[in-house]
């Protein structure tokens, strides 16, 4: 009987992820769901095959020099990879294996949410309603910005920024992107390609960053760039707080060269969300739970473990990353 692998899971997963984890290897799971420090994952992965971690665990290059030889892989149920430094996990021979594919169509359910929730004011309206508030009608309350029949624009056209395309294609929205690189036509479906982002943003009203963040991207909507939208336009951020520059965005939200936001992500999340994204009206928020949905964060704890049987067996991984 060949001997179970070790993992040491390091927050606590939905009850079919578990119960799939404790049937079929060794475990140690994180039973509290505290936080754990870098010197606590390195403590508790002596003798563990691999570690199956979440954003909340950063392993930086000095955790991962520090780590046991037993570590085999690194298992994040992420998508992103900024909390991994991955040339360090490489040089100690240790695979890191994330969940690309999982998280795309739970993400775009919440940008979606995102773009209707800030165009058709809903947090004025969810306010009014919880204060009790409404107490008649008029021709003017509440009007909000029509999405069906808008124009798009989309910053990161990868798995997410493609899917988010088809699904505003159901609202008819014209599309627009600006990518590294263009994409082939049957991927573009009829989306026009932007080689300018500036010349991108005066053409979008409604503007959704969709892209990873990089060394390239961070801070990437700032004053300037902001300055090129249309006035009134439609902000919607899935993709990683670090690409907002948050005075500039603020400003344009209080100023109306905005008419509104809608963030799933935030720099310094989640303790240190900038409170004028709290107080404002025309900001609709949401904690950072594209991938939040059971069959979503289900499959991406398959995927990691699929993967990593696949890694023990010695055959290619699709979801590894170094």
């Amino acid at each position: 009987m060949t001997e179970k692998a070790k993992i040491l899971v390091t927050r606590r997963l939905l009850q079919a992820n578990e119960v799939r984890l404790n049937a079929e290897y060794d475990v140690t799971i994180n039973e509290d769901d505290h936080v754990m420090s870098a010197d606590e994952v390195i403590e508790a992965a002596e003798g563990m095959d691999a570690l199956l971690i979440c954003v909340t665990e950063p392993l930086n290059a000095d955790a991962i020099a520090r780590l046991p030889d037993s570590v085999q892989a690194i298992m994040t149920l992420s998508m992103g990879l900024e909390h991994i430094d991955l040339e360090a996990a490489k040089a100690r021979g240790i695979a890191v294996l994330s969940t690309p594919d999982a998280v795309t169509d739970p993400t775009v359910e919440v940008a979606v949410l995102l773009m209707l929730g800030a165009a058709r004011r809903a947090t004025e309206g969810a306010a009014m309603m919880r204060a009790r508030e409404w107490n008649t009608w008029t021709p003017r309350m509440l009007v909000g910005t029509d999405v069906t029949y808008g124009t798009l624009g989309i910053f990161g056209m990868g798995r997410i920024g493609r899917t988010l395309a088809k699904r505003a294609r159901g609202f008819d929205m014209t599309i627009r992107y600006h990518n590294r690189n263009r994409l082939s036509f049957e991927e573009e479906a009829g989306a026009s390609y932007y080689t300018s982002v500036e010349r991108l943003l005066e053409a979008s009203p409604f503007f959704a960053i969709t892209a990873p963040s990089t060394r390239e991207t961070k801070g990437f909507l700032n004053a300037d760039r902001i300055a090129h939208l249309p006035d009134g336009a439609i902000v919607v951020n899935v993709g990683r707080g670090e690409l907002v520059d948050d005075d500039a965005l603020i400003d344009a939200l209080k100023s109306g060269k905005v008419a509104a936001a809608g963030l799933d992500v935030f720099n310094a999340e989640p303790s240190n969300v900038r409170q004028e994204y709290l107080d404002l009206p025309n900001v609709f928020l949401t904690p950072h739970i594209g991938s939040a949905a059971t069959n979503a964060r289900v499959a991406m704890g398959d995927m990691l473990l699929d993967g990593f049987e696949l890694l023990r067996a010695g055959e290619p991984v699709p979801n590894r990353v170094v």
